[in-house]
């Protein structure tokens, strides 16, 4: 493994073991990308794959957020999608402007198993990704942790199956009802895949990881945990197992976030899991009695509220952070879900401030 230079903010990383803390530390779901000028002049005429692939300028759009809110947020993470797991599983994906994902060839009918590889090198297929995560980590210097991440395996099943974003999860559905066996052993396979390249994230230099169950709220509690709960809970055993194995001596935190699915709380505060993100729909006071003390919360402003009035994100922190109890202990501030092409970069550096300010008393 690479040698980095020593960590100066681990506050967050304190934070997700369970420590106590001088403040809660504050991140933000999507905090590179589209609402930043800056990362629209980096990316110049390139897509958005070619940004992720382009080590230099993965790194750049990475720490911009860093940069402009600087002190402000203790986390990076890095700039890449939640789809690359199917790429390197063999198939072909686009991101086109105003559309979103775009799969030309769907997963249809079960037989359509058979156009996967069954063998992903990921080490080969996403070696980019690592190359990003290296040379970030790098020029970070130790300014603050960088977070790695995957999507989860219902989550990348759902677009494997639909095509892109889902709607209605026409086919996704169908899969699960209709054809069972066959969505699990797709899901499992997915699952080997996100279990390999989330280890070797951490290999190439990431101190924190994150699942994304970004379509958690298209099942039902009973669907939820047959097709979605045993594949996340098999990632955090087997990725602990992996990073023991490979003599990684420091404990990686795991965040996992089930967006639409915060019934799914009490099962995940059982887990290997040391957080679980929550979106907007769950209070957090509710949220802290679910838990128990049994694993960290993350969350959960409304992304929305960064559209409203400065002293209205005041406020709306300021209940949030109460509500995860002063936010001291067992908690990372976040947004509930990612951030909107259409923000204002000065409301967000409010938001930021605010936590700071809030959290510290």
């Amino acid at each position: 493994m690479e040698e980095f230079a020593p960590l100066k903010n681990d506050l967050l990383l304190r934070a997700a073991r369970g420590e106590k803390v001088e403040r809660p530390p504050v991140w933000v779901m999507r905090q590179a990308g589209r609402y930043l000028p800056e990362y629209h002049k980096a990316k110049g005429s390139n897509n958005f794959f070619q940004c992720c692939r382009t080590t230099e300028l993965a790194s750049e759009i990475t720490i911009q957020p860093v940069e402009r809110y600087d002190g402000y947020l203790d986390a990076a993470i890095i700039f890449s999608d939640i789809l690359v797991i199917p790429q390197a599983m063999g198939m072909s994906v686009d991101i086109l402007d105003k559309v979103g994902p775009y799969f030309p060839e769907p997963l249809r009918e079960p037989e359509d198993l058979k156009k996967l590889k069954t063998d992903v090198d990921i080490c080969s297929e996403l070696d980019w990704a690592f190359k990003a995560i290296t040379a970030t980590r790098k020029r970070l210097d130790g300014r603050v942790p960088l977070f790695g991440f995957c999507g989860a395996p219902w989550t990348l099943m759902v677009y494997m199956l639909e095509g892109g974003s889902p709607k209605l999860c026409r086919y996704a559905k169908t899969w699960i009802y209709k054809y069972p066996e066959a969505s699990k052993e797709l899901l499992s396979r997915i699952t080997d895949v996100a279990v390999d390249f989330l280890v070797q994230q951490v290999v190439a230099g990431a101190q924190i990881l994150q699942i994304f169950e970004s379509s958690g709220g298209e099942l039902g509690p009973a669907e939820f945990k047959e097709f979605a709960l045993p594949y996340l809970l098999q990632i955090a055993t087997r990725v602990r197992k992996r990073l023991r194995e490979l003599g990684v001596k420091e404990q990686v935190p795991l965040i996992v976030f089930p967006r639409g699915a915060m019934y799914a709380l009490d099962w995940l505060a059982d887990s290997d899991y040391d957080v679980v993100s929550l979106d907007y729909s769950i209070n957090p006071a509710e949220a802290v009695k679910i838990a128990r003390g049994r694993v960290v919360l993350q969350g959960n402003l409304d992304p929305g509220t960064i559209y409203g009035t400065n002293e209205i994100i005041s406020k709306k922190v300021e209940e949030m952070v109460e509500g995860f109890g002063g936010g001291k202990q067992g908690y990372i501030a976040n947004l509930g879900h990612g951030t909107q092409p259409f923000f204002d970069p000065e409301k967000l550096g409010h938001f930021l401030k605010e936590i700071h300010r809030i959290g510290s008393r």
